[in-house]
């Protein structure tokens, strides 16, 4: 993953681009219909039920938007909410409020719902030594947010982007026509570029395992769309050399067996492509 001031820089470039496509050049309903200097608060209103996540984005949100708001938590990201929570009140001018309130509402639905499906694979995973991790099958623009939600849930993040590991999938590999060349070449050219990035590796089948492990240098073998007695096979030839991944169409009803297998993550599209939002309200207190 990318480092904590990289992705801090993410967000912030999330939230400017943001307030700037929702409120382009002025909220021109607030404007015409509530003085600049009138006071007001409000409250982040739970119409839903899981785990809440977005909290701290909101905090930054209103701080971008304007300094005076002042915020008061009630709930903290990563915990269980139900219908009828409140996680904070804003209070401030009326106009900034308003000017912040979808953003806040469209990235906390979202977030919310991705870290309540993201737990929902840590507790059945509880108990083994799998980890879910995400992928990224993200929506464009808002991948910072989309795994913080992710962490927040309790998940583990895979690389960020294209940039900050290796990862050698099928199309890599017959591109460039074969495993051990796609390997070798890539440990050559992560040499000549002065470049310290892990090297993940897909396989298709035990064959490509077997090629796999002779070579040195590869972090964690991405078990490709096994079944389950071929990825338990896959887990014990690899024995420890390096890390183990199952990815491929895994869902809720699956993971389990999965992990029985004894790899040491799972990977899954599902926590962030395949989701629907929580529904919450940022709602005038009277």
């Amino acid at each position: 993953m990318i480092s904590e001031k990289q992705f801090n820089k993410e967000i912030d470039i999330i939230i400017a681009n943001a307030i700037r496509e929702d409120v382009g050049e002025g909220d021109h309903s607030s404007l015409a219909c509530i003085s600049e200097d009138a006071l007001g608060s409000a409250k982040l209103l739970v119409k839903d039920e899981g785990i809440i996540a977005g909290v701290d984005f909101a905090r930054q949100v209103f701080e971008f938007v304007d300094p005076g708001l002042e915020l008061e938590i009630k709930i903290e990201d990563g915990s269980p909410v139900k219908y009828g929570d409140v996680c904070f009140y804003v209070s401030g001018l009326s106009q900034s409020i308003l000017k912040s309130e979808r953003l806040v509402l469209n990235a906390m639905q979202r977030m919310s719902a991705i870290a309540t499906k993201t737990n929902e694979y840590v507790k059945l995973l509880e108990g083994t030594n799998t980890k879910i991790l995400d992928t990224r099958k993200t929506t464009p623009g808002i991948r910072a947010l989309e795994k913080w939600a992710v962490k927040i849930g309790g998940g583990e993040n895979h690389r960020f982007a294209l940039y900050d590991m290796i990862m050698l999938k099928d199309n890599h590999i017959d591109f460039c026509g074969g495993i051990t060349k796609a390997i070798e070449k890539t440990k050559r050219y992560l040499k000549n570029n002065h470049l310290d990035l892990k090297i993940i590796v897909e396989a298709r089948n035990l064959q490509e395992i077997e090629e796999i492990l002779q070579t040195e240098g590869v972090y964690r073998i991405l078990i490709d769309n096994f079944n389950y007695q071929d990825t338990a096979e896959a887990v014990k030839l690899i024995n420890g050399k390096c890390l183990t991944e199952s990815s491929g169409g895994i869902t809720l009803e699956t993971a389990s067996k999965y992990a029985a297998c004894g790899v040491d993550y799972i990977s899954s599209g599902a926590l962030t492509h395949s989701v629907h939002n929580m529904d919450l309200s940022l709602k005038a207190v009277k």
